[in-house]
């Protein structure tokens, strides 16, 4: 029987390849990630003629309701109107944070995947690589769950920066210092319950391209990148339209609440809140770019992790025998 990739390459050669494939599909799409964000924290509210305005018969003294925060119609929309007002860094901000945070969840993530799935298949006694798709979701699961423990403060505080008005953002470090200042450090793990929620997208995700891969490509141990791209953006489509709206949900609890509206303490809340303000849609705004951005990264992270995967392989084996030949 010949030794295949995963019996080969160590759990963190899976984790710097997936880390890698992240960062560099994450960078290439990144103005998407700003307007699936704002599109998601904006909530048209119903009108009130008279909301917010205190009724007074001297006109001087009549308090106006505060101004409504910008509304974006699509994502064209959000994109002219951030370059108009913010300039093209304004479509970048806070990017360093994000690709930190996308670093380490995609490194966490792929870690402890490979660890995970290495460990229970160590522990049937078949000596099969195959699993079902349910072994492949609840291993996906808890990898994503033990991922997002160690890195959601670089989300909480991402999602601030890219939500916050050009003058009043902050640095990585000044807007977690603010985040504390608020919420005390479990700030930084707000949305906690939403993203451990969320752990099922990448584990559809993942379990999905191991089935697709299995179903297109049944033994094929290297794919090509177009291969490995299509597969990755099936996958991710699936799992994001399976869970876009706890996407929005948790979006909402890690950014500042809308004008008036007080701190939301739970996903739950969140969509309540949108459900009655926008109707039920409104749990997939942002879907446009939401999808566009999970495809193309997803596509280019699988692609790229591929041939990553590939490289780190060859050189693993090299090594080997460098070191068999030396102790010979």
């Amino acid at each position: 029987m010949s030794l295949s990739k995963e019996a080969v390459l160590p759990a963190w050669g899976y984790a710097v390849a997936g880390a890698t494939g992240a960062v560099l599909a994450n960078a290439s799409v990144y103005p998407l990630d700003i307007v699936k964000t704002r599109l998601q924290v904006q909530v048209k509210k119903k009108k009130v003629p008279t909301e917010g305005v205190l009724v007074s018969e001297d006109p001087e003294k009549q308090i106006p309701p505060p101004p409504e925060p910008e509304h974006y119609t699509s994502t064209l929309d959000a994109i002219k109107r951030i370059k108009e007002k913010e300039g093209i860094a304004g479509l970048y901000a806070g990017m360093p944070g994000s690709l930190i945070g996308v670093a380490s969840t995609n490194f966490a993530y792929f870690y402890w995947y490979t660890f995970v799935r290495t460990y229970y298949l160590s522990l049937q006694a078949a000596s099969s690589s195959s699993l079902g798709t349910v072994a492949e979701l609840s291993l996906g699961a808890v990898a994503g769950a033990l991922a997002q423990l160690f890195t959601i403060p670089v989300a909480v505080v991402t999602t601030r920066q890219q939500t916050s008005e050009k003058a009043n953002r902050k640095d990585l470090i000044s807007t977690a210092k603010e985040v504390i200042a608020e919420d005390s450090w479990t700030g930084l793990w707000s949305g906690l319950k939403a993203s451990l929620v969320l752990v099922v997208n990448p584990a559809i995700t993942y379990g999905a391209y191991q089935r697709c891969r299995d179903g297109f490509f049944p033994g094929k141990k290297n794919l090509k990148p177009m291969e490995a791209f299509f597969l990755g953006a099936l996958s991710k489509a699936l799992a994001t339209f399976a869970t876009q709206p706890l996407i929005v949900a948790k979006v909402g609890l890690q950014s500042n609440p809308p004008p008036g509206q007080k701190k939301f303490k739970s996903f739950v809340e969140v969509m309540k809140y949108i459900v009655h303000h926008e109707g039920p849609f409104g749990l997939y705004k942002g879907i446009g770019p939401q999808l566009m951005k999970a495809l193309l990264v997803q596509g280019l992270l699988m692609m790229t992790k591929e041939r990553v995967e590939l490289i780190f392989l060859l050189m693993y084996r090299w090594l080997i025998k460098k070191i068999a030949a030396r102790k010979l």
